[in-house]
C-alpha cells in the first residue's frame, strides 16, 4: 500500500524490504534526484500512540546504518538522500489513513551520511 502511494506521487521504487545484517529497509525510492529510505508503520488504532512514533532514536540509527550500507553497496554515496516515514492507521472497516512525512529524521550516529 505504501508503494503504491509513493508510486502515485511520482517516486520510483527501487527496491522492497531489502534486508542486509544490519537491518531491514521496508522501501527504497527515488524522488526526482533523491534517494529516499521510507519506514513503514502501520497500525490498527492511534491506542498505543501514533504508528509514526515507533521510529524511534534505536530505530533511526539501525535505518542510518542500513541505509549507508546500501549506498555503499550500489555505489551511491555521491547520491542525495532522505528519511521518509510513512504511518498507515487502518481500523477495521474504514478505509486506510495514509500519512508522509517527507525529511522524517536526519541521519544519525557516526559516520553520517548526508552531512
Amino acid at each position: 500500500m505504501a508503494a503504491r502511494y509513493l508510486r502515485r506521487q511520482g517516486y520510483r521504487i527501487l527496491a522492497r524490504q531489502h534486508r542486509s545484517r544490519i537491518g531491514e529497509i521496508d522501501l527504497i525510492a527515488l524522488d526526482g534526484q533523491t534517494i529516499v529510505f521510507v519506514e513503514v508503520k502501520t497500525r490498527s488504532s492511534n491506542v498505543a500512540g501514533h504508528p509514526s512514533e515507533a521510529v524511534n532514536h534505536a530505530k533511526q540509527l539501525q535505518l542510518t546504518r542500513a541505509a549507508l550500507a546500501w549506498l555503499k553497496r550500489m555505489h551511491q554515496l555521491h547520491q542525495r538522500g532522505r528519511f521518509d516515514v510513512i504511518a498507515i492507521t487502518w481500523t477495521t472497516g474504514a478505509t486506510p489513513h495514509i500519512e508522509h512525512f517527507k525529511n522524517a529524521f536526519e541521519a544519525i550516529g557516526t559516520g553520517q551520511m548526508f552531512s
